[in-house]
């Protein structure tokens, strides 16, 4: 069943596109439930260039926080079917890169932005909010960065991986592992070597997460190759 609390319905966050007047225009016998699902967007492209996102032409960044690189925002309402995406310089209307995307009603996604920024993409997944097991959290692992290549995720200390071999864009299904905190994970390189961690992650016994590999490998600024983790809510 859908853990609906972890989605709040979505209530009191961005509705997209929807206003009274649209339900005014129908008469009672016309009337058809306006269908809606929730949408993350993530912006995982290692770039100083802060981004805005329209969604059927309609800005969904507008926040007073930035969409800078690594920036969350969470489930917004989004009409469920067909929606138009473009990305864009912030403040700039000129898309940089559009596609369409299908939502299922009642169903949680997170939109990544990825890639770097002159070549952006969209990466889509549906968000699993079923919850874990008693004493257990749920992650998946996602590797966004455009150069380091194949990358496994680990728990520091152990001796197996959670994740092995994905390359980029690709991503995992939903593990569970017992919570804890404070809990460091190492992203691993194709030859086994961690390359960076994440240190002091709290897991929540009840939570559900996803961990990302982002930024550049060659990089040596605030956009280099680094792993990030949210929590669904």
């Amino acid at each position: 069943m859908k853990t609906l609390s972890k989605l709040k319905l979505f209530i009191g966050t961005l509705v997209i596109g929807l206003t009274l007047a649209s339900c005014l225009k129908h008469k009672d016998s016309d009337y058809q439930p306006v269908q809606i699902s929730g949408l993350s967007l993530i912006n995982a492209v290692p770039s100083s260039t802060n981004l805005d996102v329209y969604i059927d032409n309609l800005k969904a960044t507008n926040f007073s926080v930035d969409f800078s690189f690594g920036t969350k925002i969470d489930y917004l309402n989004a009409y469920s079917g067909n929606s138009k995406i473009d990305v864009t310089q912030q403040g700039v209307k000129t898309s940089l890169a559009s596609t369409v995307i299908t939502l299922a009603p009642q169903v949680g996604y997170s939109l990544f932005v990825v890639n770097k920024i002159e070549t952006p993409e969209f990466l889509l997944l549906k968000d699993d909010l079923t919850a874990p097991q008693t004493g257990k959290a749920k992650v998946r692992f996602v590797n966004l960065s455009p150069d380091f290549g194949s990358a496994s995720l680990a728990i520091n200390g152990t001796s197996t991986n959670l994740f092995s071999n994905l390359a980029f864009k690709q991503y995992s299904e939903y593990t569970e592992i017992a919570a804890g905190s404070p809990v460091t994970f190492d992203l691993k390189n194709s030859n086994g070597a961690v390359e960076t961690q994440l240190t002091s992650a709290q897991i929540e016994a009840g939570n559900i997460y996803t961990i990302y590999a982002k930024g550049l490998k060659s990089n040596s600024d605030n956009t280099q190759l680094s792993i990030a983790i949210f929590r669904h809510k």
